[in-house]
């Protein structure tokens, strides 16, 4: 077992590769579901649940999927589990189902579930996929979340269906054009830090090495 391989594998999706603000995936539910934190999470959550589970079984039936029908298989293993997201959901929290019904359809044809059903799941060996469906899911969770914070406290004033006294409805934020400049606006700052963190990590690197040759030259005397 690779742990460094297992650690990259985790933190990718929430990082380095999020889903959201990196690859720019699921762009639909990004923007439908984010009007309110509540939404938001429980997207979130349902998409995560998708994430490991069509993930861990793609990758235990991959010797046995035939190639010329391989995407046709993945939606079919895709739309196990959408459908038993649909059924805890409707028996559990039915007047959540019903305001989210046609975007927890539509999971079976989120582009992040199919492109790891793909890209990685079919050519990695099941413990590992389904780390990367954990680290996809709560990397699209975190992304969606953030979103769904903006937008709620702007709307209503509110945060996680929490009134705030004397703050002003702003009209027309839930609308979804103005989601795409949440969303844009928190893509633009999520890719400004980690291209500040990796000049900073880089300049570490770069006075590190100088140091180091010093002390391999010195040991060599």
């Amino acid at each position: 077992m690779n742990k460094r391989k297992m650690k990259e594998t985790l933190l990718g999706g929430l990082i380095r590769n999020n889903p959201t603000f990196v690859l720019v995936l699921g762009t639909c539910p990004t923007i439908a579901m984010t009007t309110t934190l509540f939404q938001a999470f429980a997207m979130g959550v349902a998409t995560t649940f998708v994430l490991i589970f069509s993930n861990l079984f793609v990758s235990l039936l991959r010797g046995l999927i035939p190639d010329r029908v391989r995407i046709p298989c993945y939606i079919v293993i895709i739309s196990t589990f959408v459908i038993i997201v649909q059924m805890v959901m409707q028996r559990f929290m039915p007047g959540l189902y019903s305001t989210m019904q046609a975007f927890i359809a539509l999971i079976v044809v989120n582009c992040i579930i199919l492109a790891r059903a793909e890209s990685y799941a079919s050519c990695n060996p099941p413990l590992y996929s389904a780390l990367d469906g954990v680290s996809m899911g709560l990397g699209f969770t975190a992304a969606l979340c953030l979103i769904g914070v903006v937008r709620e406290f702007l709307a209503g004033g509110s945060f996680a269906g929490m009134k705030i006294p004397g703050f002003p409805a702003m009209d027309g934020v839930g609308a979804s054009a103005f989601g795409f400049i949440v969303f844009g606006c928190m893509m633009a700052l999520f890719n400004f830090a980690m291209q500040k963190l990796r000049e900073r990590r880089e300049r570490m690197e770069a006075s590190v090495l100088p140091l180091a040759g010093g002390a391999a030259e010195e040991v060599a005397e």
